[in-house]
C-alpha cells in the first residue's frame, strides 16, 4: 500500500458553489432584485404579522384565554317555569337529575355548577339539593311547600 493509492471510505460531497458563472449565476436562482435578493436576508414570520393585526384588549389577562379567572365559577341556569315543566310533585333536582334529564350539559367532562333563577312559576312540591338559587327562586319554590338543600 502506497500514499498514492489509498481512496476516501467516503465521497467528498462538497455543496454547488452558486454565483460563480456557469448554470446558476447572475441573480443565482433568488430571482430578481429586493429584500429576498440580498444576502443574510430574513422575511418576518407571518404569524407575527397575523397577531399584531389581531385588537387588543385593555386590561390584565385580557387577551389571556380563562386563566386570570380560572377560579371564577360559572352557573349554568336553570329557569323555575323549566323545572314545572319536566318534573313531577315530590321529585328530588340535583345537578346530575337535571343532566339525565337534558336540561344541563356537561362542561369538559364534569357536571357544572347548576343555579335556579325565578323566571315563570312554581306549582308543584320539589325538593332542590346540590344547586345554588336566587333570592326569588328560593322564595318560590317555598312558597309552593318544596325545600332548597
Amino acid at each position: 500500500m502506497q500514499l498514492n493509492t489509498l481512496k476516501p471510505a467516503s465521497k467528498r460531497v462538497t455543496s454547488t458553489r452558486v454565483g460563480r458563472g456557469g448554470t446558476r449565476g447572475k441573480t443565482s436562482g433568488r430571482g430578481t432584485k429586493g429584500q429576498n435578493a440580498r444576502a443574510g436576508h430574513k422575511n418576518r414570520p407571518e404569524m407575527r404579522d397575523l397577531i399584531k393585526k389581531i385588537p387588543k384588549r385593555r386590561g390584565y389577562g385580557q387577551n389571556r384565554a380563562r386563566t386570570v379567572r380560572a377560579s371564577v365559577l360559572e352557573y349554568v341556569p336553570v329557569n323555575l317555569n323549566t323545572l314545572e315543566e319536566n318534573f313531577d310533585a315530590g321529585a328530588t333536582i340535583t345537578p346530575a337529575v337535571l343532566h339525565s334529564k337534558g336540561i344541563v350539559a356537561k362542561r369538559a367532562g364534569r357536571l357544572p355548577a347548576v343555579k335556579i333563577l325565578g323566571t315563570g312559576t312554581l306549582t308543584k312540591k320539589l325538593s332542590i339539593s346540590g344547586c345554588s338559587s336566587s333570592v326569588t327562586a328560593k322564595a318560590a319554590v317555598e312558597a309552593a311547600g318544596g325545600s332548597l338543600l
